[in-house]
Parts: structure tokens; C-alpha cells; sequence
């Protein structure tokens, strides 16, 4: 992969736009900042995506941007995935840098191909940088379905020459969206539909845009008992779960991982050589996940360290119901992640 290639960025402390404050932001309208942002600082920088345009896109994200930025930088697409990724993979070799947006994540698998085999490849073939972003809106809890509830970060992170991001808060949600615009590296944002409304934080607007070459994991909180490790919405509930056991006597310690690919794999074996347990909560279908590939590395490089088996809190291996009760029983919960940590901590 290759290393940023553009100048980071920055803009007025203190600023403000349509209501919108640095203080209390919401996730949704984190991410609409962060576009806004980028197109104001890059002219190379465009959108595409189905219903983008007037309409504002199936969340209202990039509502008002037609007429900001106009119909060359902000504009509709068929509804062929395919033949969009195709084009911005494309543009982006000229040297543009587009934005995609899939109406939903699992829409993505239409596309597939141009992701993982062109432009996951093309800077390793023709040394040809692909700085694209693919906004994926993702994830369960709303009652959406088999079709628009998926979690399918680890269809992407297997590929070499792709980047993977998820962002858990408000303030990532901006910082990692502006980063991945920057980077060279064709780059899979994965922003969660659970987390738009609810999630709220300070956006680091004056603040430089960081870097996607190397990964950074956050520790959201300190422990000394266990590590739960998570991503995306799955990072709120295990922090949720640390004061539920923090309560029964357990200290927990929270690792965001952030970014997938790169992985800061450092903060995690750090964290699990410190609490000698781990818990690793993922959203997603449990058989392939990228839980199993932390696990697998905490196995091969912290194993002389643990106290207690690794254990994983996933979804089980079925697709997503409708009905809103059988979808919360089937997603891991608190409930789910305290019990499994009180078994590691008892082992």
C-alpha cells in the first residue's frame, strides 16, 4: 500500500455550519461533515451513489450538496454497484478522489469484483494509486432485515491492498472518514445505521487529520481483570457491559479497534498481557469473522500470558430477522457480553 499522499488538512477552530457545533455532534451528521470538509479542501474530491443528489441519499447525509458543490462533484448512479465502483476505480487512477456510497452495505457483493480484484490490486500491478472511499452504512438493531443488516467487514479484510475502517463514536466517525478521503489506498468505511442518531461527540475540527498507515486501536477504558475487544456499535455495548461488571467486581478494559486493516495489534496484546483474559465482541456472523483473526493472533503471540480460553460474543450463523424481537436475541447484547466475561474471569 502506499503512504498518504496528500497534505492534511485543517480548518477554523470553533467552526460552525448549518446548526451544526463542534461540541454535540451527532454520528449521522459527523460523517456529513466530514464530506463537506473534504470537498471544500479538495477539488479532486467528488460523491456518487444511488439517490445522492436531490434527494440527499437514503439517510439525507449529503443533503444540500447539489447545490453547494454541484452536479459534477455530487451525483446520482444507476443502480448497478458494479458499474459505479467500476468508474470510480477509474477516475480515481486519473486522479480524482471519489466517495461511493452504497445505500447499504450489503449491497456492496454486486460490486465485489471491481473492489477486490481491481482495485485492491492495481497499485500492486501497474503502481497506479486508487484513493477511493466506499461508505458502507451497516449493521443490525433497527429491524431492517437480511438485506440491510449485515456485517460483512471480513469479506475485505482478507483482501491484501484494501483498507478497513469502523468507526464507534461521533468524533471517529469524522476524524477516520476525512482520513480515509486523504489516504491513496482504496479505502472500506464501514458506518454503523445504529449508532447515526444515538452516538453523539466533539469532532476534532481544528484539529490535523491523522494518518491510515499504520492503524490505531483506542483504549476507551481502563481495567486490570479482562479485555473486551470491539468495533463500530459493538464498542458502546461493551463499555456498557465494563460498568455492568465493574459493579460485580470485575475490572474491564475496552479496546476500540478502529481500524481493521492496517491493525494496531499492539494495543490489543498489550491490553491482553496486562489482564491475562480476553473477550472479543463483533457484530458480525460468528464462523470467519475477524474476531477469529484476533484470536488467532492473541493465540500465536500472548499465549504464554493467559489465564482463561479466548472467547468470542457474535451473532449466531443465520441471516437477520425482520421482527425487531427475534433480531435483539440474536445480537450480541450486555447481557451476552458480561456473562461470557464472568466465565472467563472464573476459569
Amino acid at each position: 500500500m502506499l503512504d498518504n499522499a496528500n497534505p492534511t488538512t485543517t480548518e477554523e477552530p470553533g467552526a460552525t455550519r448549518n446548526g451544526v457545533t463542534a461540541d454535540e455532534t451527532v454520528y449521522v451528521d459527523a460523517i456529513r461533515e466530514a464530506l463537506h470538509a473534504e470537498l471544500t479542501a479538495d477539488p479532486t474530491v467528488y460523491l456518487m451513489g444511488q439517490d445522492i443528489g436531490a434527494y440527499g441519499g437514503a439517510f439525507k447525509i449529503t443533503r444540500g450538496f447539489i447545490e453547494e458543490f454541484g452536479g459534477e462533484r455530487c451525483f446520482n448512479t444507476p443502480i448497478s454497484e458494479a458499474g459505479t465502483i467500476g468508474i470510480a476505480v477509474g477516475s480515481a487512477m486519473l486522479g480524482r478522489r471519489p466517495v461511493v456510497e452504497m445505500q447499504f452495505a450489503d449491497f456492496v457483493s454486486c460490486g465485489f469484483n471491481q473492489l477486490v480484484n481491481v482495485a485492491a490490486k492495481m497499485y500492486y500491478r501497474m503502481q497506479i494509486p486508487v484513493p477511493l472511499v466506499i461508505r458502507l452504512p451497516g449493521g443490525g438493531g433497527v429491524g431492517a432485515g437480511a438485506f440491510h443488516s449485515q456485517n460483512n467487514e471480513a469479506w475485505f479484510t482478507h483482501v491484501p491492498g484494501l483498507k478497513v475502517v469502523a468507526p464507534s463514536t461521533a468524533e471517529d466517525a469524522y476524524t477516520l472518514l476525512r482520513a480515509a478521503i486523504q489516504d491513496p489506498n482504496p479505502v472500506l468505511y464501514f458506518e454503523h445505521k445504529f449508532l447515526y442518531r444515538r452516538e453523539k461527540g466533539t469532532l476534532p475540527i481544528d484539529a490535523p487529520v491523522p494518518s491510515l498507515e499504520h492503524g490505531e486501536c483506542r483504549v476507551r477504558r481502563e481495567g486490570s481483570d479482562i479485555t473486551l475487544v470491539a468495533w463500530g456499535w459493538m464498542v458502546q455495548l461493551a463499555l456498557e457491559a465494563a460498568d455492568a461488571l465493574e459493579a460485580k467486581g470485575i475490572s474491564a478494559e475496552v479496546i476500540d479497534v478502529r481500524t481493521l486493516v492496517p491493525l494496531d495489534e499492539e494495543t490489543i496484546l498489550e491490553s491482553v498481557r496486562k489482564t491475562s483474559r480476553v473477550v472479543i465482541v463483533q457484530e458480525a456472523t460468528q464462523t470467519s469473522g475477524f474476531a477469529a483473526e484476533i484470536a488467532a493472533r492473541v493465540a500465536d503471540r500472548a499465549i504464554d500470558r493467559l489465564d482463561a480460553p479466548i472467547r468470542r460474543v457474535t451473532y449466531p450463523d443465520h441471516p437477520v430477522p425482520f421482527h425487531k424481537i427475534l433480531e435483539k436475541a440474536a445480537l450480541p447484547s450486555v447481557e451476552k457480553i458480561v456473562a461470557e466475561a464472568e466465565s472467563v474471569c472464573s476459569w
